[in-house]
């Protein structure tokens, strides 16, 4: 099987060397002067709902719908800040840029306010933005919520033989139902019209420069900005980073390792189980096999939940593909979650995705696929799907074959998208000129393969990598070592040394305690208070 995904993986490099998207458009010979956003800031409406009266402040920026026409329709964008706690010593904003694509930035930068140290709350107004077509500017809807619950209900954790098929029919559909429902918005909701916006509200704030986190496609947007406006760079941290040429230009060989990152996370976290029966209370020393016959009784007869919606064992499967992410941390309550999924009691592995999590889904596809060039061979498509779900057998065939979600299936919608893409970038990824930029990366990250964080690190002029050596998505926050590193970084523009690596994750943690990472969202991205 590893030869059938590498003859897949040359395939498309061949086919995408000569791609004519490849190729960057000519400049047009006269600029039109971009009108610079005015924020009037005032109350935060509904924004927030955990911490309404928090100190934020909330404003809307009126953007480009069209960046290539500049004084053409408009797009509203929703923007949040917190000033500086000490403005005598105001260092300048820090923008906080969520994963997704499809996460609220202004709940982000909200809800993440907390978790970050003194130091850096007092020297920088924090700031959070909902990109275009985010929540509340502009949500995209190309599957409304009726579609979506038939098509994930209607999933299996262990499908059938006729999978891969009904996955492309499906991954048509959604391609057909944004050309046709969102056609507005979806040409112009690519990341390089997303790093345009974040320059934009750069003027508007009146900096000269900005400091940036961003994590997951967070830091896709971080590092597209800083590819487009290298100068403006004071400092930035790029957490659970994306390989970008790959992700943009050769998607099939960027989707094939995080299959097998994701399922090699939820392998050791099982092998944890098998050594350790008594703490995960799961599978009684045989995990794996448990796992297995746990998906096909729940895809044979599910449990109804409270909505009367059923869970299947695509429910866990999609469930455990964000969970996985918390590190080991929350490994002892994944093993109850699976313990009370055999017994057919509920548990957050049982939650089938809700309307919020349609709404996170319909971004994340379209922004994807506003981004990302697959061949449009048909053949390769099946040929790439199944040797991705064989190559990760544990959660693949649930995810790679069932109906449009999350960054591991987007092959089968994006390859059929009939939709233009004059939003998405193709330029050099280098940020010649730049500050330096920390790129942040997870041996076990389960999302974002470290691998990717290597290859931005080198990609960048000015990269220089950070390793936390641990399990789950991202390292901010989630390691004291790294914390105190970016915080350093963040503050006064020190680097960690060259090859530096943090190896102190927090083991698993015994049940008897609600945990902050526990039941993870893939509709709500937050930093984690650092234990």
């Amino acid at each position: 099987m590893a030869w059938g995904i590498s003859l897949v993986l040359i395939s498309v490099t061949t086919l995408l060397a000569s791609a004519p998207g490849a190729a960057t458009a000519a400049a047009p010979a006269a600029v039109t002067p971009v009108p610079v956003p005015v924020l009037s800031w005032g109350p935060c409406d509904g924004a927030g709902a955990d911490a309404p009266q928090d100190g934020f402040e909330c404003a809307t920026a009126r953007v480009p719908l069209d960046h290539r026409r500049p004084t053409g329709r408009t797009l509203d964008l929703a923007v949040t800040r917190r000033p500086a706690a000490d403005r005598s010593h105001r260092t300048g904003v820090l923008v906080l840029h969520p994963g997704g694509p499809g996460n609220s930035g202004v709940d982000f930068a909200r809800n993440s306010y907390a978790a970050l140290p003194a130091s850096l709350r007092d020297a920088f107004d924090v700031v959070g933005y909902d990109m275009r077509g985010v929540a509340r500017s502009g949500q995209v809807e190309c599957w409304n919520d009726t579609e979506f619950a038939a098509a994930v209900d209607a999933a299996r954790g262990a499908p059938g033989p006729d999978a891969p098929h009904t996955a492309i029919r499906q991954g048509l559909d959604f391609a057909t139902a944004c050309r046709e429902r969102a056609a507005d918005l979806v040409p112009f909701i690519g990341t390089g019209s997303n790093a345009k916006d974040l320059d934009l509200l750069r003027r508007a704030l009146g900096e000269e420069t900005l400091s940036f986190y961003g994590r997951s496609f967070g830091a896709y947007v971080g590092t597209v900005y800083a590819a487009q406006f290298p100068r403006r760079v004071r400092a930035m941290v790029l957490d659970g980073a994306y390989d970008p040429r790959r992700y943009a230009d050769v998607p099939y060989a960027y989707d094939a390792p995080q299959f097998v990152a994701l399922d090699a996370a939820v392998g050791r976290f099982l092998d944890w189980c098998a050594e350790n029966a008594s703490a995960c209370g799961f599978g009684e020393g045989r995990p794996r096999q448990a796992f297995e016959e746990l998906k096909r009784a729940l895809d044979s007869h599910p449990v109804v939940t409270p909505s009367g919606r059923p869970a299947t064992g695509y429910t866990l499967a999609y469930r455990l593909m964000f969970n996985i992410n918390a590190g080991r941390v929350i490994w002892p309550y994944l093993g109850q979650a699976l313990r009370a999924a055999q017994a057919r009691q509920m548990s957050f592995l049982l939650s089938p995705p809700s309307p919020g999590s349609f709404d996170f889904l319909n971004v994340n596809l379209a922004v994807e696929c506003a981004d990302r060039v697959y061949p449009r061979s048909r053949p390769l498509l099946s040929a790439a799907v199944r040797a991705e779900a064989a190559a990760a057998p544990l959660l693949g065939p649930a995810i790679g074959f069932g109906p449009p979600s999350y960054d591991h299936n987007h092959a089968p919608a994006c390859a059929q998208w009939a939709v233009e893409r004059p939003s998405r970038y193709e330029g050099s990824y280098r940020a010649a000129g730049s500050a330096p930029i920390l790129v942040l990366g997870t041996t076990g990250d389960p999302d974002t393969p470290y691998q990717d964080a290597v290859a931005l690190a080198g990609t960048l002029d000015n990269g220089r990598l950070l390793t936390f050596a641990g399990e789950g998505h991202t390292a901010y926050n989630r390691s004291a070592c790294v914390s105190a590193l970016v915080t350093d970084y963040l503050a006064g523009l020190s680097l960690p040394a060259r090859g530096t690596v943090c190896a102190d994750e927090a083991p698993p943690e015994g049940i008897g305690r609600r945990l902050s990472s526990l039941e993870v969202d893939e509709t709500r991205d937050v930093i984690p208070a650092l234990r």
